[in-house]
């Protein structure tokens, strides 16, 4: 039973359960418990599963090691402590589990001085990067304390000799619950927590988590289910112990109608005087890009304040770039770091007293673990603020920030039955010993994962994994278990099984960035999540010029140069993180009550009291929201959680943009478009271009259709099978089949010591794809493709919830028609067409736009017509085409695609080159080592420019014929 522990322990009933050694170090060091100590230490050492939610710097790690450590010291002292494993701790970081290694070491040692003696408590980390010395000295010396991450635990559970170790282990600690539950590492973590724990039947099960919800389930993960029902588990919740300083601000007061160098200016004014006024200062943006561009501005402006005290940290940064950031962080040498998300878990970067959040954080749960790295320490006071730079941003931020205060935490999505992991895992375990296949499915279905899993489906792995179709072994697809259907026994086959299991283990996909090319030319590269939103005929930006997708053919997309037509897919739309579904209703909750006060004709006062009663905003950002609504009602008609607005708008080239303005986050909005899209090809046999966001998504197309008639074709009932259709051609269901390949073990990344490059993985994959369809459209691997995109990358339950909130009269639906794109819907409509111009630019086509919607709800209130401003949509495109190839330099473009054509050159030192032709002066060392290594071949087949500009750049002297 999972039950909210609601009483606390006193101190005193704590000190009594600790070791006199052990509670005099606590005394000197800390004199009293800290409010999770309260709640958890006694269950922990009552052997009772828990989870403990807390914010970073609560004292979550010491509450979960407090009683273990008691104990292993107590059984020391008493000469009782046996050579084995007592503790596993796991981690999703291995920065994390190094961390942890030293917080450890550090009271032991402490507890060791107390005690007067050594008490000979061994910790050791075990993950990727351990030497084959350590592994050796690990398995004849077994630390008490193991400190692994999940994949790492995997392959110790299938080891022949170590899983001995793991048969008596009596606590188990899953750290940073919270950023592994919601995806497919979580979901392998899950099988593993149950086959240790079928090795150590009396295991206790301790989960550490950040702000999360909703913690019935999270609990249900971490200590999974027995004869049908979750086993028993304490929750103790105290998400909301520290005191926050939480607010959204704006550089300037006008979003919309300021110059964009003001605006650009006023931001880098607020936030030098933000990280002056502070010792530390943490800034999150949304993009690597941003990251690198905030950090290069703020030296540009204040040359004085960023020199060495600054610096940029994101997962495409080398590790060691990475650590010495994190290193210098912990010295307190640096100022000010910024980041995108690769500092949100809790590593220890030593004291930080402000989190700037640059733009929308998307959750309620990531803006409060963002901004709780700052007052890391319990006492410390949670300092964030989050700037906002357009309206859309501040209505999203207004609303997120209020639910931070008021402790509305968005739910997490906890994938379910991944017949991917499954296979893996299964392999995984029959490697380990033979097994019933009945006792399988029993294991199996003790997991929270797999609780729901039908005997069809697991059936369908097992016969995959034994070899039982025959055609694939053409594709090289062999069996990887036998399966004697007699005795109902299940084992390993082969002699390489363990080996290939070893080194094709985990979850996470290898992406690299996909060559574009016209031809043989090469124009560019695009990541990977990127390609698996084009679909054929979308137009993206690369490099200034505009391209139109054709087709891909493993890491290479082919495209062709698109003639006069705006982009469709904004190139920055797959690093962009999506709003979470709880808190877009929240935000559609506000719409309608906003919507409501301009129905009833309240005036401007009584509207203001309103939304400075209801939000958490200063007076400038209540002006904005005012206005913001001010000019959609009067403009056309204000959306909602209730009410989804459908608007017809006709550009002057005759493109009709059909707008569905649905603000259900843009994991339900790509299920949505994606389904009416389908419906419209089916019914009016026509393709349309869409485009999605977070607000809503529009269709468009150059001919009259009948959205609506396609639109009320879609059924709740039938929303997956008209899904499973719309993306069956799909770049996504290519993509993604070749991860779920890959981690079924069906595409094998290492064989006998070589490596399969993700190219031929991809190309593997295709030829597989249509292996399996001929074999059924229902095969296992395929069929979690298709759930994995429908479920995890899109939200095909929440927009199942919408259609049926349709069908029920619950959400209304009504069409409108303008002349221009009204106020809500100016971002998403023109987020294609702006994506080619400079920012300045871009900042002065939505101004324009804008003025022309103001103009014409003057009109609307009598201003004259001949007054207006006129205003060609698609002209001021063009014209801002016109001027991007204007300022082209010619000279830069024919080395570009010199450098980028250079044959047998690694792909790193290509975009070094391009990097280095667009200004950058930051040289890897790896690739000026590489020039001077292969000076003499780079002269003889080099063109010349290119050869001149980067021996120039390195300071080498070529030589000249």
């Amino acid at each position: 039973m999972i039950t909210f522990k609601k009483e606390m322990n006193t101190d005193e009933e704590i000190f009594n359960i600790l070791n006199p050694v052990v509670e005099k170090w606590f005394r000197n060091k800390f004199r009293t418990f800290c409010l999770p100590q309260k709640y958890a230490v006694i269950d922990i050492h009552s052997r009772r599963n828990v989870l403990i939610s807390a914010p970073t710097g609560s004292g979550k790690t010491l509450t979960a090691f407090l009683s273990i450590l008691n104990e292993l010291i107590d059984s020391s002292i008493k000469g009782i402590l046996e050579k084995r494993i007592y503790c596993v701790y796991v981690s999703p970081l291995k920065a994390l589990s190094t961390d942890i290694s030293i917080n450890l070491i550090e009271p032991l040692s402490e507890i060791e001085k107390v005690a007067g003696k050594e008490l000979g408590i061994r910790v050791a980390v075990r993950t990727g990067d351990t030497e084959t010395k350590e592994r050796s000295a690990m398995l004849k010396n077994p630390p008490h304390i193991l400190i692994t991450t999940p994949e790492s635990l995997a392959i110790l559970l299938s080891s022949i000799k170590f899983v001995e170790h793991l048969k008596k282990v009596e606590w188990f600690i899953c750290d940073e619950v919270h950023a592994l539950a919601e995806n497919k590492r979580g979901v392998h973590l899950s099988l593993s927590m149950e086959r240790l724990g079928a090795l150590s039947p009396h295991m206790t099960r301790i989960g550490l988590s950040a702000t999360i919800s909703p913690l019935k389930e999270v609990a249900e993960f971490l200590v999974g289910y027995e004869n049908g029902n979750p086993r028993p588990c304490k929750i103790i919740d105290v998400q909301f112990i520290k005191e926050m300083d939480l607010r959204v601000v704006s550089p300037v007061k006008d979003l919309i109608g300021i110059e964009h160098a003001l605006m650009h200016h006023q931001m880098y004014v607020l936030m030098d005087k933000l990280i002056q006024d502070h010792k530390t200062t943490l800034i999150f943006t949304n993009t690597r890009s941003a990251t690198e561009r905030v950090v290069h501005h703020l030296k540009e402006k204040f040359p004085k304040n960023y020199t060495e005290n600054i610096g940029a940290h994101h997962g495409s940064l080398s590790k060691r770039l990475r650590l010495d950031i994190e290193e210098r962080l912990r010295q307190g040498k640096l100022k000010v770091v910024v980041c995108s998300t690769s500092l949100e878990l809790g590593i220890d970067i030593g004291y930080i007293d402000l989190v700037i959040c640059l733009g929308s954080p998307k959750s309620v749960a990531r803006a409060l673990q963002r901004i709780g790295r700052s007052g890391h320490r319990l006492h410390e006071k949670t300092k964030g603020r989050i700037i906002v730079l357009d309206r859309d941003d501040l209505v999203e931020c207004a609303v997120l920030l209020k639910d931070a205060i008021e402790r509305k935490i968005d739910k997490i999505h906890i994938p379910t039955n991944c017949l991917d992991v499954l296979a893996q895992q299964i392999d995984g375990i029959a490697i380990q010993d033979k097994i019933h296949i009945d006792d399988l499915y029993k294991l199996i279905k003790q997991s929270y994962c797999y609780k729901g899993l039908s005997r069809e489906d697991f059936q369908e792995v097992i016969d995959y994994l034994a070899g039982k179709y025959i055609s694939l072994e053409d594709r090289n697809v062999y069996a990887k278990i036998w399966h004697d259907e007699t005795t109902g026994m299940i084992g390993r086959r082969g002699k390489l099984g363990r080996v290939i299991y070893m080194t094709n283990i985990g979850t996470i996909p290898e992406e690299v960035r996909v060559a574009v090319k016209v031809g043989d030319q090469t124009v560019g590269y695009i990541e990977e999540p990127f390609l698996e939103k084009l679909r054929p005929g979308d137009i993206f930006a690369l490099g200034g010029t505009v391209y139109e997708f054709k087709f891909s053919r493993g890491m290479v997309a082919q495209v062709r140069a698109s003639a006069n037509r705006p982009p469709t897919i904004p190139s920055w739309f797959s690093e962009m993180l999506p709003l979470s579904y709880d808190l877009a209703l929240d935000i559609g909750k506000f719409r309608k009550l906003l919507g409501e006060k301009f129905c009833y004709n309240k005036s401007k006062e009584e509207i203001l009291k309103f939304i400075n009663e209801y939000l958490y905003v200063d007076q400038n950002a209540a002006e904005s929201l005012y206005n913001y609504f001010y000019e959609q009602f009067n403009y056309a008609q204000i959306p909602s959680d209730t009410r989804i607005i459908i608007e017809h708008f006709t550009d002057e080239q005759g493109f009709k943009y059909i707008i569905f303005h649905s603000l259900f986050g843009r994991r339900v909005n790509d299920c949505l478009s994606r389904a009416v899209a389908f419906a419209i090809g089916r019914t009016e046999h026509k393709d349309v271009e869409i485009g999605i966001n977070d607000n809503g998504f529009y269709v468009c197309t150059t001919r009259k259709v009948d959205v609506m008639k396609s639109f009320k074709l879609l059924k709740s009932k039938d929303l997956r099978k008209v899904m499973e259709m719309a993306i069956d051609k799909t770049e996504v269901l290519k993509r993604r089949f070749r991860h779920c390949a890959t981690r079924s073990l069906m595409i094998l990344r290492s064989y006998k010591g070589h490596t399969k490059r993700v190219g031929r993985q991809q190309v593997s994959s295709m030829i597989l794809l249509n292996a399996v369809r001929r074999i059924s459209q229902h095969f296992s691997i395929l069929k979690e493709a298709r759930r994995e995109v429908l479920e995890d990358l899109m939200d095909i339950e929440n927009t199942k919830n919408v259609i049926e909130g349709i069908e029920q009269k619950k959400i209304k639906v009504e069409e409108i028609h303008t002349s221009l794109p009204s106020p809500f819907a100016l971002n998403l409509v023109t987020q294609g067409r702006t994506d080619i111009m400079k920012i300045e630019d871009r900042m002065e086509f939505l101004k324009r736009m804008h003025n022309n919607i103001i103009a014409k709800i003057g009109s609307k209130k009598g201003i004259k017509k001949e007054d207006l401003e006129e205003f060609n949509y698609h002209e001021e495109w063009e014209k801002a085409q016109e001027k991007v190839e204007a300022e082209k330099d010619e000279e830069k473009e024919k080395l570009r695609l010199q450098a980028l054509n250079l044959k047998r050159v690694p792909r790193f030192a290509k975009e070094q080159i391009v990097e280095m032709i667009e200004g950058s002066t930051d040289i890897r060392q790896d690739f000026i080592d590489a020039i001077h290594k292969y000076k003499k071949e780079i002269e003889k087949t080099w063109p010349e420019e290119i050869k001149e500009f980067v021996f120039e750049k390195v300071g080498m002297i070529s030589v000249k014929k």
